[in-house]
Protein backbone atom coordinates (compact mmCIF):
# COMPACT_ATOMS: atom_id res chain seq x y z
CA UNK A 1 0.00 0.00 0.00
CA UNK A 2 1.92 3.11 -1.28
CA UNK A 3 1.17 5.65 1.50
CA UNK A 4 1.88 3.27 4.26
CA UNK A 5 4.03 4.02 7.11
CA UNK A 6 5.58 1.20 10.11
CA UNK A 7 3.29 3.26 12.17
CA UNK A 8 0.38 2.38 10.20
CA UNK A 9 0.92 -1.10 8.86
CA UNK A 10 1.55 -1.77 12.67
CA UNK A 11 -1.76 -1.09 14.08
CA UNK A 12 -3.97 -2.35 10.88
CA UNK A 13 -4.42 1.00 8.95
CA UNK A 14 -4.39 0.70 5.19
CA UNK A 15 -3.88 4.49 4.96
CA UNK A 16 -1.70 6.53 7.69
CA UNK A 17 -5.03 9.15 8.21
CA UNK A 18 -6.46 9.99 11.13
CA UNK A 19 -9.64 11.88 11.97
CA UNK A 20 -8.87 14.15 15.04
CA UNK A 21 -11.57 13.52 17.75
CA UNK A 22 -13.36 16.80 17.58
CA UNK A 23 -15.64 17.26 19.64
CA UNK A 24 -18.85 17.61 18.78
CA UNK A 25 -18.39 16.77 15.37
CA UNK A 26 -16.25 13.55 15.41
CA UNK A 27 -18.24 11.37 17.11
CA UNK A 28 -19.04 7.65 16.54
CA UNK A 29 -20.43 7.39 12.99
CA UNK A 30 -17.54 9.54 11.52
CA UNK A 31 -14.80 7.69 13.52
CA UNK A 32 -16.31 4.53 11.62
CA UNK A 33 -16.69 6.04 8.44
CA UNK A 34 -12.73 6.78 8.12
CA UNK A 35 -11.71 3.30 9.77
CA UNK A 36 -14.22 1.83 7.28
CA UNK A 37 -11.72 3.95 4.78
CA UNK A 38 -8.84 2.43 6.13
CA UNK A 39 -7.67 5.32 7.98
CA UNK A 40 -8.05 5.39 11.95
CA UNK A 41 -11.75 6.61 13.19
CA UNK A 42 -11.67 8.79 16.68
CA UNK A 43 -14.17 9.57 18.78
CA UNK A 44 -13.88 12.60 20.10
CA UNK A 45 -14.90 14.03 23.46
CA UNK A 46 -14.92 17.88 24.16
CA UNK A 47 -15.25 19.96 26.87
CA UNK A 48 -18.68 18.61 28.12
CA UNK A 49 -17.65 15.49 27.63
CA UNK A 50 -19.37 12.91 29.98
CA UNK A 51 -18.29 8.96 30.12
CA UNK A 52 -22.08 8.52 29.69
CA UNK A 53 -21.73 10.76 26.45
CA UNK A 54 -18.37 8.52 25.89
CA UNK A 55 -20.56 5.32 25.96
CA UNK A 56 -23.23 6.28 23.86
CA UNK A 57 -20.60 6.67 20.56
CA UNK A 58 -18.65 3.57 21.14
CA UNK A 59 -21.29 1.20 19.57
CA UNK A 60 -20.60 2.53 16.48
CA UNK A 61 -16.83 1.26 16.50
CA UNK A 62 -17.27 -1.45 18.87
CA UNK A 63 -18.06 -4.08 16.20
CA UNK A 64 -16.01 -2.47 13.33
CA UNK A 65 -13.43 -5.10 13.17
CA UNK A 66 -11.17 -2.41 12.26
CA UNK A 67 -9.16 -0.10 14.29
CA UNK A 68 -10.58 2.83 16.02
CA UNK A 69 -9.27 5.52 18.61
CA UNK A 70 -10.67 7.51 21.58
CA UNK A 71 -10.00 11.20 21.94
CA UNK A 72 -9.66 12.62 25.50
CA UNK A 73 -8.85 16.33 27.26
CA UNK A 74 -7.22 15.77 29.73
CA UNK A 75 -8.55 18.62 32.55
CA UNK A 76 -12.19 17.28 31.52
CA UNK A 77 -10.98 13.62 32.13
CA UNK A 78 -9.18 14.18 35.42
CA UNK A 79 -12.48 15.93 36.97
CA UNK A 80 -14.71 12.79 35.53
CA UNK A 81 -12.33 9.75 36.09
CA UNK A 82 -15.05 7.60 34.94
CA UNK A 83 -14.52 8.56 31.12
CA UNK A 84 -11.00 6.90 31.32
CA UNK A 85 -12.07 4.05 32.05
CA UNK A 86 -14.77 3.87 29.92
CA UNK A 87 -12.12 4.58 27.08
CA UNK A 88 -10.01 1.96 28.47
CA UNK A 89 -12.77 -0.96 28.75
CA UNK A 90 -13.21 -0.09 25.00
CA UNK A 91 -9.93 -1.56 23.80
CA UNK A 92 -9.14 1.29 21.12
CA UNK A 93 -6.19 0.98 18.80
CA UNK A 94 -5.28 4.77 20.01
CA UNK A 95 -6.06 6.53 23.28
CA UNK A 96 -5.09 10.24 22.73
CA UNK A 97 -5.22 12.21 25.82
CA UNK A 98 -4.23 16.27 25.52
CA UNK A 99 -4.15 19.30 26.85
CA UNK A 100 -2.40 18.28 30.35
CA UNK A 101 0.86 17.89 31.76
CA UNK A 102 0.34 15.43 34.15
CA UNK A 103 1.10 11.75 32.93
CA UNK A 104 -0.31 9.02 35.10
CA UNK A 105 -3.14 8.29 32.89
CA UNK A 106 -0.36 6.78 30.12
CA UNK A 107 0.49 3.88 32.68
CA UNK A 108 -2.95 2.85 33.26
CA UNK A 109 -3.24 2.71 29.43
CA UNK A 110 -0.93 0.81 29.16
CA UNK A 111 -1.37 -1.66 31.64
CA UNK A 112 -4.66 -1.93 29.86
CA UNK A 113 -3.00 -2.51 26.31
CA UNK A 114 -4.10 0.38 24.88
CA UNK A 115 -1.47 2.88 23.27
CA UNK A 116 -1.56 6.20 23.63
CA UNK A 117 -1.09 9.08 22.13
CA UNK A 118 -0.47 13.12 23.12
CA UNK A 119 -0.77 16.95 20.87
CA UNK A 120 1.86 18.68 21.29
CA UNK A 121 3.18 22.59 20.19
CA UNK A 122 7.12 22.59 20.80
CA UNK A 123 10.10 20.31 21.04
CA UNK A 124 9.69 20.16 24.93
CA UNK A 125 6.45 19.41 24.97
CA UNK A 126 7.55 16.20 22.55
CA UNK A 127 10.60 15.21 24.78
CA UNK A 128 8.42 15.41 27.97
CA UNK A 129 5.52 13.00 26.29
CA UNK A 130 7.97 10.55 25.08
CA UNK A 131 10.21 10.38 28.66
CA UNK A 132 6.40 9.75 30.23
CA UNK A 133 5.97 6.90 27.91
CA UNK A 134 3.26 8.32 25.02
CA UNK A 135 3.88 6.06 21.57
CA UNK A 136 2.32 8.39 19.11
CA UNK A 137 3.04 12.49 19.20
CA UNK A 138 1.11 14.61 17.46
CA UNK A 139 3.15 17.76 16.75
CA UNK A 140 0.14 19.97 16.56
CA UNK A 141 0.90 22.96 14.41
CA UNK A 142 -0.39 26.94 15.08
CA UNK A 143 -2.55 26.11 12.10
CA UNK A 144 -4.67 23.54 13.59
CA UNK A 145 -8.23 24.23 14.16
CA UNK A 146 -10.21 23.83 17.95
CA UNK A 147 -7.86 24.70 21.20
CA UNK A 148 -4.21 24.35 20.98
CA UNK A 149 -0.89 26.20 21.82
CA UNK A 150 -1.05 28.43 18.33
CA UNK A 151 3.02 28.60 18.57
CA UNK A 152 4.66 27.08 15.85
CA UNK A 153 3.80 25.89 12.03
CA UNK A 154 3.15 22.93 10.93
CA UNK A 155 6.26 21.99 9.15
CA UNK A 156 8.53 23.57 11.50
CA UNK A 157 7.58 22.37 14.37
CA UNK A 158 7.01 18.57 12.96
CA UNK A 159 11.06 18.70 11.90
CA UNK A 160 12.22 19.49 15.01
CA UNK A 161 9.72 17.41 16.80
CA UNK A 162 11.22 14.09 14.56
CA UNK A 163 14.45 15.39 15.21
CA UNK A 164 13.82 15.07 18.78
CA UNK A 165 12.13 11.75 19.98
CA UNK A 166 12.58 8.63 18.20
CA UNK A 167 8.89 7.31 18.83
CA UNK A 168 6.15 8.28 15.86
CA UNK A 169 5.12 11.92 15.12
CA UNK A 170 1.80 12.35 13.40
CA UNK A 171 1.60 15.80 11.93
CA UNK A 172 -1.61 18.15 12.58
CA UNK A 173 -2.73 21.42 11.78
CA UNK A 174 -3.25 23.14 8.04
CA UNK A 175 -3.11 19.24 6.20
CA UNK A 176 -6.35 19.58 4.03
CA UNK A 177 -5.32 18.53 0.85
CA UNK A 178 -3.25 15.40 -0.89
CA UNK A 179 -0.11 17.98 -1.49
CA UNK A 180 -0.43 18.60 2.16
CA UNK A 181 -0.38 14.79 3.05
CA UNK A 182 2.46 13.84 0.40
CA UNK A 183 4.28 16.76 2.04
CA UNK A 184 4.19 15.86 5.56
CA UNK A 185 4.78 12.04 4.52
CA UNK A 186 7.40 13.09 2.64
CA UNK A 187 9.14 15.25 5.56
CA UNK A 188 9.22 11.91 7.93
CA UNK A 189 5.56 12.25 9.49
CA UNK A 190 4.36 8.83 10.71
CA UNK A 191 0.34 9.69 9.59
CA UNK A 192 -1.52 12.72 9.22
CA UNK A 193 -3.93 14.06 12.05
CA UNK A 194 -6.89 16.00 10.17
CA UNK A 195 -9.48 17.51 11.60
CA UNK A 196 -10.89 20.58 9.32
CA UNK A 197 -10.57 18.40 6.43
CA UNK A 198 -13.47 16.11 7.77
CA UNK A 199 -15.97 18.69 9.48
CA UNK A 200 -18.04 19.17 6.71
CA UNK A 201 -18.15 15.04 5.88
CA UNK A 202 -22.04 13.80 5.62
CA UNK A 203 -20.95 11.50 8.94
CA UNK A 204 -19.81 14.76 11.13
CA UNK A 205 -22.05 15.94 13.48
CA UNK A 206 -21.14 19.21 12.37
CA UNK A 207 -24.80 21.15 12.63
CA UNK A 208 -26.39 22.04 8.81
CA UNK A 209 -25.67 26.23 9.56
CA UNK A 210 -21.90 25.26 10.79
CA UNK A 211 -21.24 23.24 7.71
CA UNK A 212 -22.27 26.47 5.70
CA UNK A 213 -19.89 28.63 7.06
CA UNK A 214 -17.34 26.48 6.61
CA UNK A 215 -17.41 25.78 3.45
CA UNK A 216 -17.70 29.33 2.60
CA UNK A 217 -14.73 30.79 4.55
CA UNK A 218 -10.98 31.05 3.62
CA UNK A 219 -8.28 30.13 5.39
CA UNK A 220 -7.78 33.88 6.37
CA UNK A 221 -10.98 34.04 8.45
CA UNK A 222 -9.60 32.14 11.09
CA UNK A 223 -8.48 33.94 14.32
CA UNK A 224 -7.21 32.61 17.70
CA UNK A 225 -9.39 33.37 20.76
CA UNK A 226 -10.78 32.65 24.16
CA UNK A 227 -14.07 34.76 23.92
CA UNK A 228 -15.81 31.46 24.01
CA UNK A 229 -14.00 30.12 26.35
CA UNK A 230 -14.69 32.65 28.65
CA UNK A 231 -18.28 33.52 28.11
CA UNK A 232 -19.23 30.09 28.47
CA UNK A 233 -17.29 29.46 31.87
CA UNK A 234 -15.21 26.24 29.82
CA UNK A 235 -12.39 26.34 32.26
CA UNK A 236 -10.05 25.95 29.59
CA UNK A 237 -6.27 26.58 30.52
CA UNK A 238 -5.31 30.02 29.17
CA UNK A 239 -2.58 29.02 27.51
CA UNK A 240 -5.00 26.93 25.12
CA UNK A 241 -6.86 29.36 23.09
CA UNK A 242 -9.22 28.20 20.18
CA UNK A 243 -9.23 28.48 16.63
CA UNK A 244 -12.46 29.70 15.47
CA UNK A 245 -13.87 31.59 12.13
CA UNK A 246 -14.21 35.17 13.00
CA UNK A 247 -17.14 36.75 13.60
CA UNK A 248 -19.34 39.22 15.29
CA UNK A 249 -19.01 38.13 19.01
CA UNK A 250 -15.06 37.78 18.32
CA UNK A 251 -14.76 41.54 16.66
CA UNK A 252 -16.31 42.59 19.44
CA UNK A 253 -14.86 41.02 22.34
CA UNK A 254 -11.50 39.74 21.37
CA UNK A 255 -8.98 41.69 22.86
CA UNK A 256 -11.86 43.21 25.53
CA UNK A 257 -13.17 40.02 27.45
CA UNK A 258 -13.21 41.98 30.59
CA UNK A 259 -16.58 43.61 28.37
CA UNK A 260 -18.24 40.12 28.84
CA UNK A 261 -21.41 40.45 31.03
CA UNK A 262 -24.40 38.45 31.97
CA UNK A 263 -26.45 40.13 28.53
CA UNK A 264 -23.70 38.97 26.44
CA UNK A 265 -23.70 35.52 27.46
CA UNK A 266 -27.87 35.21 27.20
CA UNK A 267 -26.83 36.72 23.23
CA UNK A 268 -24.46 34.09 22.72
CA UNK A 269 -26.55 31.13 24.15
CA UNK A 270 -29.35 32.31 22.56
CA UNK A 271 -27.46 32.53 18.91
CA UNK A 272 -25.52 28.72 19.74
CA UNK A 273 -29.76 28.00 20.14
CA UNK A 274 -30.56 29.24 17.07
CA UNK A 275 -27.59 28.02 15.40
CA UNK A 276 -26.88 31.70 14.39
CA UNK A 277 -23.19 31.21 13.43
CA UNK A 278 -22.53 34.74 12.42
CA UNK A 279 -22.18 34.80 17.21
CA UNK A 280 -22.17 31.65 17.92
CA UNK A 281 -18.51 29.63 17.56
CA UNK A 282 -17.18 27.46 14.72
CA UNK A 283 -13.93 25.65 15.00
CA UNK A 284 -11.79 25.65 12.08
CA UNK A 285 -7.97 25.57 11.33
CA UNK A 286 -6.31 27.27 8.74
CA UNK A 287 -6.97 24.50 6.16
CA UNK A 288 -10.69 25.75 6.05
CA UNK A 289 -10.57 27.30 2.48
CA UNK A 290 -9.31 23.84 0.98
CA UNK A 291 -12.94 22.21 1.98
CA UNK A 292 -15.39 23.15 -0.63
CA UNK A 293 -17.71 20.85 -0.32
CA UNK A 294 -19.52 17.98 1.82
CA UNK A 295 -18.70 14.63 0.99
CA UNK A 296 -18.11 11.47 2.42
CA UNK A 297 -15.56 10.31 4.86
CA UNK A 298 -14.81 7.33 2.20
CA UNK A 299 -14.46 9.90 -0.48
CA UNK A 300 -12.75 12.66 1.42
CA UNK A 301 -9.43 9.66 2.46
CA UNK A 302 -9.96 8.66 -1.33
CA UNK A 303 -8.88 12.09 -3.17
CA UNK A 304 -6.66 12.86 -0.41
CA UNK A 305 -4.97 9.55 -1.18
CA UNK A 306 -4.98 9.52 -4.29
CA UNK A 307 -3.57 13.14 -4.55
CA UNK A 308 -0.93 12.06 -2.54
CA UNK A 309 0.34 9.00 -3.86
CA UNK A 310 0.59 10.75 -7.53
CA UNK A 311 2.78 13.92 -5.68
CA UNK A 312 4.68 11.42 -3.67
CA UNK A 313 5.72 9.04 -7.16
CA UNK A 314 6.27 12.83 -9.30
CA UNK A 315 8.63 13.58 -6.37
CA UNK A 316 10.29 10.42 -6.08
Amino acid sequence: MPLATPWSRRIGLEVPIVNAPMGGTAGGVLAAAVSRAGGLGMVGMGSSATAAKLAAELPHVSGLGRPFGIGLVHWVTAAEPELLEVALAAKPALLAVSFGDEWSWVQRAHDAGVSVAAQVADVTGARRAADAGVDVIVARGAEGGGHGEARIGTLPLLAEVLDAVTVPVLAAGGIGTGRGLAAVLAAGASGAWLGTAFTTCTEATTSDGAREHLLRASGEDTVTTRVFDIALDYPWPTTFPERVLRNQFVDRFDGREDLIDADSRAVLAAAAAAEDYSVAPVNAGQGVGMVRETRSAADVVERLCTEAESLLRRWG
